[in-house]
């Protein structure tokens, strides 16, 4: 495979990532708003179910202290491209800006601490519906 395939791969990669984490902020500002504005699909069971098994995952690998899988398979496709940084298109430019930022590991797991017990608790004020 040639570099610019793992290139590509790697900028796919990065735009699953930042959708997963667009679909984990959007979903708990989704659920509340639709519980005021009454929308239905906001209560749809495999919705909420997935929507607090991605933050679970994101919460349980910050305590665990584990670099997320997505991370790990993307900056392995760039060492293959022989990309040594962050360096790039500007999609990927803007997009590593957005994902990744600099902080103490405690910040990092006290935020997704807050935001899971935030889903979690909305599992239980806007109950979900099968």
């Amino acid at each position: 495979m040639t570099p610019q395939w793992y290139l590509i791969f790697a900028d796919a990669l990065l735009v699953l990532h930042t959708m997963l984490v667009i679909f984990v902020i959007l979903g708990l500002v989704a659920t509340f708003a639709g519980y005021f504005l009454n929308w239905r699909w906001v209560r749809n069971f495999w919705f909420r179910l997935s929507h607090l098994a991605v933050i679970a995952v994101v919460v349980l690998q910050s305590w665990l202290g584990v670099l997320c899988p997505l991370t790990s398979w993307e900056m392995a496709l760039r060492a293959k491209a022989g990309e040594a940084g962050y360096e790039g298109s500007f999609i990927q430019y803007w997009l590593q800006s957005l994902l990744y930022y600099s902080a103490p590991d405690w910040v990092f797991i006290l935020a997704y601490t807050m935001f899971g017990a935030l889903v979690l608790a909305s599992w239980f004020l806007v109950r979900p519906q099968r």
